[in-house]
């Protein structure tokens, strides 16, 4: 065997070793519960189906319905021209409405979330039965029927993050997690913007071309996607830039822990926790979500707000990241200034 150098002592490999395990365990248990605690059991509450004020008989069903359970919350518009572009515009999942003949309609989106929309249906048909009245369900905005779940945005997305923030953790464990100089922030941001086109890119063609799921869809899923790749990788790159290595599993946490289960991508955000319910609004896993069935499917309507989160955690990132190599700069700047050079014949001083 060749010769492999003095082993260690344990007392100088043992603290960062136990300090890693602990992390590790901690992220593991809180992946454990976030993901188990927010799906084993979804219960949707308040579930928004838009109704126009003048209606009657779709009113009365609503609050026959609302009376005996809070899986659906009525939510009431000026006329139903209003309530269908509610629908249109993601603020509802179904629009009820009476017919010319005297029936319902349920004009519902499954673009939107077919859990939601198939919850919907199937109280809504249960109570127009009791009420002894026709109902009529129409699709106004179907989901793929390459994507019967709607599964596909989210596990996009989650790919599209994981690659962002993958791509920040390499560059930090070879180069080092803060730049040394603003030059060096500015080729690192610059690097991770190549990586997102490439990325997102590479998304696109995926469930386009490749899958035939969004064929006709390739240049928005590509622009939501490398701004996605780009936001978590900023995002990383400043976490680690100001915490080091340490700051990965802080980003695992905000990215994935947290991030998965509080999207509302496999369960619409009705359908968990209280406290996960509006996390898919500011984490980025979510916001993507959001902007890629805003995009593909509602013809960008709803898509402000994940549009300016997203662009907003970039700018985040970007502003932590500068920040950081010019802290640490400065730390190294002070203690180089420390340190004074040793003079002939005399010892070195330490200012």
């Amino acid at each position: 065997m060749g010769d492999q150098g003095p082993e260690l002592p344990v007392r100088d490999w043992l603290p960062r070793a136990a300090a890693l395990l602990v992390g590790t365990l901690a992220l593991a248990t809180a992946f454990i519960a976030a993901y188990v605690g927010a799906l084993h059991k979804p219960t949707p509450r308040d579930v928004p189906v838009g109704v126009a004020r003048s209606d009657q008989r779709a009113q009365a069903v609503l609050a026959a319905v609302r009376s005996r359970t809070d899986t659906i919350k009525p939510v009431q518009y000026d006329d139903q021209d209003r309530a269908l572009d509610a629908l249109r515009s993601r603020e509802v999942y179904a629009v009820l409405h009476t017919d010319p003949g005297g029936g319902l309609t349920l004009a519902t989106a499954s673009a939107g979330a077919p859990t939601a929309t198939d919850l919907v249906t199937k109280v809504l048909i249960q109570a127009a039965g009791q009420a002894n009245l026709p109902l009529q369900v129409t699709d106004e905005v179907p989901v793929s029927a390459d994507d019967p779940r709607g599964l596909v945005p989210f596990y996009l997305a989650v790919g599209l993050v994981l690659g962002g923030y993958l791509a920040s953790t390499a560059l930090g464990i070879s180069l080092g997690t803060a730049p040394r100089s603003l030059r060096r922030a500015g080729l690192r941001i610059a690097t991770l913007a190549v990586h997102s086109v490439l990325l997102g890119i590479i998304g696109a063609v995926l469930v386009g071309p490749v899958m035939g799921i969004w064929a006709h869809q390739v240049l928005a899923v590509f622009l939501v996607g490398a701004l996605t790749v780009f936001a978590a990788g900023m995002v990383a790159a400043a976490v680690q830039g100001w915490l080091g290595l340490l700051g990965t599993g802080l980003v695992i946490l905000l990215l994935v822990v947290l991030g998965n289960p509080g999207s509302g991508g496999i369960y619409a955000p009705e359908f968990l926790p209280t406290f996960l319910r509006g996390m898919h609004r500011w984490n980025v896993t979510g916001l993507a979500t959001d902007l890629l069935k805003s995009a593909v499917y509602f013809d960008w309507r709803a898509g402000r707000w994940p549009l300016v989160g997203l662009a907003l955690w970039v700018l985040l990132g970007i502003l932590g990241l500068v920040t950081a190599t010019i802290f640490r700069a400065h730390r190294r700047a002070v203690r180089a200034a420390r340190v004074r050079p040793v003079l002939p014949g005399g010892p070195a001083t330490d200012g």
